[in-house]
């Protein structure tokens, strides 16, 4: 480490004892804590949830507590700060980002201004100004502009008199270094502090001039598991002093299992060579105090460490002697809370969690968003409405839903009309929020209302859902709180003026709701699964009889090394060699994290699991951790292989005498009833019910597919009038016909789709050609009358978008829709007026088989046996001389049919168009063509070869038919209409594509309910 060393008084009064893991250090610690207590000791424990645990550890040893006191670094240094005649109370977190805010608004920036603009800016300061503050660096010290962001954050906390907790800390050490009345001798005992910030580490040296100082340090020499704190262990010694640092022997192995004390003794230490491990005592047998779990896929695995705990838990394990340790919780906790509960394994969690990503926070800023967002959504408004925050009814919220979302509304001021409209009623919260003038006195408002909603007044919240939302509206309290707070102290948000001008906008108070964060849960919680990160885990002094460590892939353990922007290595080496006291220069992450995994190895009494997750979810490859190989390789690899259970990607079900829960039986007896069909039934009937909802499996997807109900088949054999469409569908598939045409599902979200784009192109095409004549004076397009035609094809597009389009189009979509139906319909106009054929459009969107048809059209195309066939030509072209024409099919997209493929593909709609166009319109036809409106722009069909000679030329050569083939062809696609309409009305819905199997563009795959 750079820097003279520290020369200590030996006559300090120190005493530090070390040893490794579980060698009796903190029950020394707290024998002699007990021996002094007369003389009002201090015994400082790393967390708030410590004092608890180690008053009750105590009261066990003394039965009573007649003096002394159990606090944190933090609330010593508060005690001492407040005996100073400058004390000034400290900041809480949300103020102090304010603090910092205010800090970047008044400092000129030059390299860092473009970083300054992002939210994350203020976030990164302000833990850079902690550790800067923590390692008693002065603003002059710290390098370019964060010198000067320092100073300027120094100067806010001076302008409202308040220190933030890092200056409260300095300050305290600083008076008992020099203030004799700060601190009257009481002894000082201390443990659970591998990494001395330099504001503690002042504290402590200092303490050690006035009074007895203990302090337990887990500490081996030589041992690589404590690499990362030699530092701490060689100042400590340096300030005991010669013979007052306590050495303890190991004693694991007292009353672990052999194997466990075997891995404490051994973890991360060299393999030895030939000859030492000869001498060396064997590796003792696991016996299953040591596990190994490998799973494919995060959920996989995670059940796997399920199936285990709970076997352990019906085995008489009490849920709360078992812990799980992971490298985060922030990665950790759904998923674990996911798996764990599926199976029902009872989990606390331990940590704090923004309150953000709780359920009560996400209701309320969905709600604040909405009211005072600058861009708010329907997403805000409805995630706000469908929570049990609302009072409202989830059932008629989706609905309301379902009904703009199928109009495509998202403009912010009609999704807030239409609700209305569709409730009856104001929105909840959203008008108060939008009234209120006070911010914060809104937000405290809306929390209780939230509340009130969701668990009413009429019982206590004693459910554990209620429990959550309470810590979580703690947490919304103690944000106004502070919030009010700083504006009383003068603050301002960023842009203020300062003491006398405080203001917090809107956006300023979210920002700083949206930082709180909530308790997840009560340490040591009982009945429940510990869930705690490997920090926690570090400093928690008692044992389990189980723990898990989860996470054991390369890149998770050991954890990838931050970087912090404004405090980078060198700059941290840089400030430790200025002063050697500040302490920034971190440990080495790789030799931290082995600490952090000896720690968690050496918490279990009885077993150890050891899990990692040996495949992604997508099946690739994940290597493990170096720790997991380090911990196999000190034992026989047949006792490791023994000792390791998998579960590979493909085991989507337990073994069925291995499954955890009711529900992973009832899937592994489903899974066994293609190979053993007879044990399934047989295991299925021992229990009530269990057969008829196995049956119920086996069926799902092999049910058969003939509509049988009488009022269905009543219906269907009642139809007389089929769509050509449909007959198409039907051939294509019973069952996309079925879904598409009877079922008829919708989509929840309304687009701009290929149907939408398909309804605007037919109605411009329509109002274009039928008014040719009145506004153009031309009864096709040509060369001559072009400009005008497109002109005028704008009018009719104009027209088409302004009374066609229902949705609550965005900007961006109404142009994009706009510009390619413009694009596309006028480069059919250009093709159209530079052909050379001579029929022309005559007759357009003639319908026929409806009410609504001309009386001439009205009974539709009979197909036989009382049987006939509706639909709408889209054009139809005559020759002007005779009653002879084409129809014309339009297309919206690129793909058309060849007379051929008409045949093959069993298209409907030319044919029986044309027998439509003879029958019933009184033209004789020419033949028929499919327009596609994009790409190319082709027309193919099937024409007479005739009418090569009659004025309709320029198609492909290969798409005139002579006299036979083309009414062969057209009587053979009436013949198959006919055989569909009778498929139809006998109700014969099967699976059965006529490509043998699904085309890829049907999306009712899960509807359909085939095997595949």
């Amino acid at each position: 480490m750079p820097g003279p060393p520290r020369v200590y008084d030996s006559r300090v009064p120190l005493t530090l004892l070390a040893g490794p893991a579980h060698a009796g250090k903190v029950a020394l610690l707290l024998e002699r804590y007990l021996a002094v207590l007369p003389r009002e000791p201090v015994l400082i424990v790393p967390n708030a949830p410590d004092v608890e645990r180690v008053e009750r550890d105590l009261l066990r040893r003394c039965g009573a507590l007649l003096g002394g006191s159990i606090v944190t670094f933090d609330d010593l240094f508060r005690r001492i700060a407040a005996g100073s005649p400058a004390y000034r109370p400290p900041l809480g977190e949300i103020q102090r980002w304010l603090a910092v805010r205010r800090a970047i608004e008044r400092v000129s920036l030059d390299g860092l201004a473009p970083s300054a603009r992002f939210g994350g800016f203020a976030d990164a300061l302000a833990a850079a100004l902690a550790e800067l503050e923590n390692g008693l660096v002065e603003p002059e010290e710290a390098p370019g502009e964060l010198a000067a962001l320092h100073a300027a954050y120094r100067g806010a906390l001076d302008g409202i008199g308040r220190w933030d907790l890092p200056m409260l800390r300095r300050h305290a050490a600083e008076r008992v270094a020099g203030d004799l009345a700060a601190w009257q001798g009481q002894p000082v005992f201390a443990y659970g502090f591998e990494d001395l910030t330099a504001a503690e580490w002042a504290l402590l040296e200092a303490l050690a001039g006035r009074t007895e100082v203990t302090v337990s340090l887990p500490y081996e020499p030589g041992r690589v598991a404590f690499a990362s704190l030699e530092r701490t262990a060689a100042d400590l010694q340096l300030l005991a002093g010669p013979g007052r640092s306590e050495e303890l022997p190991p004693r694991y192995g007292e009353w672990s299992p052999p194997a466990l004390a075997y891995l404490e003794r051994h973890l991360f230490e060299a393999v030895p060579g030939a000859a030492a491990a000869a001498a060396a005592a064997a590796p003792p047998p696991l016996d299953g105090a040591i596990r190994f779990l490998e799973g494919a896929g995060a959920r996989a695995t995670l059940e796997l460490v399920g199936q285990e705990l709970l076997a352990l838990i019906r085995a008489g394990t009490s849920p709360e002697r078992i812990a799980i340790v992971c490298p985060g919780i922030d990665r950790w906790r759904a998923p674990l809370e996911t798996a764990l509960g599926s199976l029902g394994v009872p989990v606390a969690v331990e940590g704090r969690v923004p309150l953000r990503q709780t359920a009560f926070g996400q209701a309320l800023l969905a709600a604040v968003r909405f009211a005072w967002g600058a861009e708010p959504t329907r997403g805000d408004l409805y995630a706000f409405l469908r929570s049990p925050y609302s009072g409202l009814q989830r059932a008629h919220v989706d609905y309301v839903e379902g009904r703009l979302r199928g109009r495509a509304v998202r403009r912010p001021e009609l999704v807030e009309e239409e609700t209305r409209k569709h409730r009856g009623a104001e929105l909840p919260l959203i008008p108060a929020l939008r009234a209120a003038t006070d911010p914060v006195g809104a937000l405290r408002e809306a929390g209780r209302a939230l509340l009130r909603a969701a668990h009413g007044l009429d019982a206590p919240p004693a459910t554990e859902a209620a429990q959550a939302d309470l810590r979580a509206h703690e947490a919304l309290v103690e944000a106004l709180a502070e919030l009010d707070d700083w504006c009383a102290l003068g603050g301002d948000g960023p842009g203020g003026d300062g003491p006398g001008g405080a203001h917090l906008s809107r956006e300023d108070v979210v920002a700083a709701i949206e930082r709180a964060t909530v308790t997840l849960a009560r340490p040591l919680e009982a009945g429940r699964v510990h869930v705690l990160d490997l920090l926690r885990a570090r400093t928690r002094s008692s044992t389990y009889d189980v723990v898990a460590v989860i996470g054991l892939e390369e890149g998770s353990l050991p954890r990838r090394e931050s970087v912090t922007p404004f405090l980078d290595d060198d700059v941290r080496r840089v400030l430790d060699e200025r002063r050697r006291s500040a302490r920034l220069v971190r440990p080495d992450g790789v030799e931290r994290d082995r600490y952090l995994f000896y720690t968690a190895c050496t918490r279990p009494e009885r077993q150890l699991l050891l899990v990692r997750e040996a495949a992604s979810d997508e099946g690739g490859e994940r290597q493990p951790s170096p720790f997991w190989e380090e911990v196999r390789r000190l034992f026989p690899a047949a006792a490791v292989a023994a000792a390791t259970v998998r579960r590979p990607l493909a085991a989507l079900t337990w073994p069925a005498a291995e499954a955890p829960t009711e529900r992973e039986q009832l899937r592994a007896l489903a899974a066994l009833l293609p190979v053993a069909p007879a044990a399934a039934f047989a295991a299925a009937r021992a229990v009530d019910g269990w057969e008829r909802r196995l049956e119920r499996a086996r069926d799902a997807f092999d049910r058969p597919t003939r509509l049988t109900d009488p009022a269905v088949l009543a219906e269907l054999g009642a139809r007389t009038s089929f769509r050509a469409t449909e007959l198409e569908y039907y051939a294509d598939c019973p069952s996309i016909w079925f879904f598409n045409r009877v079922i008829d599902p919708k989509s929840i979200d309304a687009e701009p789709d290929a149907l939408l784009r398909g309804i605007l192109a037919h109605t411009t095409l329509h109002r274009f050609f039928a008014g040719l004549p009145r506004n153009v004076g031309v009864d096709k397009p040509d060369e001559a009358s072009l400009d005008a035609c497109l002109a005028f094809l704008r009018e009719c597009l104009d027209g088409a978008l302004a009374g066609g389009v229902r949705l609550d189009l965005t900007e961006l979509e109404r142009r994009e829709l706009e510009h390619t139906l413009h694009r596309d319909l006028g480069e059919y106009i250009r093709k159209e007026a530079a052909g050379e054929r001579q029929l022309v459009p005559r007759r357009f969107e003639v319908g026929f088989g409806t009410d609504r048809s001309a009386p001439e059209l009205q009974r539709g195309l009979e197909l036989g046996e009382g049987l006939f066939v509706s639909g709408k030509i889209d054009r139809i072209d005559v020759d002007p001389w005779s009653a002879r024409g084409i129809v014309v099919d339009y297309k919206s997209g690129k793909t058309v049919h060849s007379a051929k493929e008409i045949e093959r593909d069993l298209r409907l709609q030319v044919p029986l168009y044309m027998l439509v166009l003879r029958d019933l319109v009184g033209i004789e036809p020419l033949g028929g063509v499919y327009q596609a409106l994009a790409g190319e722009r082709a027309a193919r069909g099937m024409l007479r070869a005739e009418s090569a000679d009659d004025g309709v030329g320029g198609f492909v050569k290969t798409d005139y038919l002579d006299e036979e083939t083309f009414w062969a062809q057209v009587e053979g696609a009436r013949e198959l209409a006919l055989t569909i309409a009778r498929a139809i009305r006998s109700g014969a819905v099967e699976h059965r594509p006529r490509w043998g199997e699904c085309p890829a563009y049907c999306d009712k795959a899960p509807m359909c309910r085939v095997t595949r």
